[in-house]
């Protein structure tokens, strides 16, 4: 085993490669715009393009096609939001997009004179 071959990380099949690739665009969503991050980004983009598209096409397995077709559109969305300046607000799960806005509502449960059948909630 060679330095060059420690240093790449190989996936063992397509999923793994794109949990990978998930993983790492997840890491630099909220990073500010720098040319060596996109270059990285594109490296990204183009590495599902060309190696795992074609596999996935190659193997007619039509989840992973679509998963990948979803996370490429994703990752160009991401690129557009970020040189136009506006905020990506959101992550990457199960290789689509998630936002990051979910409002969320604590409810705490008073029992009134014991009855399970009644209950009003106080916020």
């Amino acid at each position: 085993m060679t330095n060059s071959d420690e240093r790449y990380y190989q996936p063992t099949d397509i999923k793994d490669a794109l949990q990978t690739i998930q993983k790492l665009f997840n890491s630099y969503t909220d990073a500010p715009l720098t040319p060596e991050l996109m270059a990285y980004h594109q490296k990204l983009v183009t590495q599902l393009q060309t190696n795992l598209l074609p596999l996935a096409k190659q193997q007619h397995n039509q989840l992973r096609v679509d998963q990948i077709a979803s996370m490429i559109t994703v990752m160009q969305d991401w690129l557009k939001l970020k040189m136009t300046g506006q905020v990506f607000n959101g992550k990457m799960q199960h290789f689509k997009f998630v936002s990051n806005d979910k409002t969320t509502f604590k409810r705490r449960v008073h029992k009134i004179k014991g009855n399970q059948n009644h209950r009003s909630s106080r916020h």
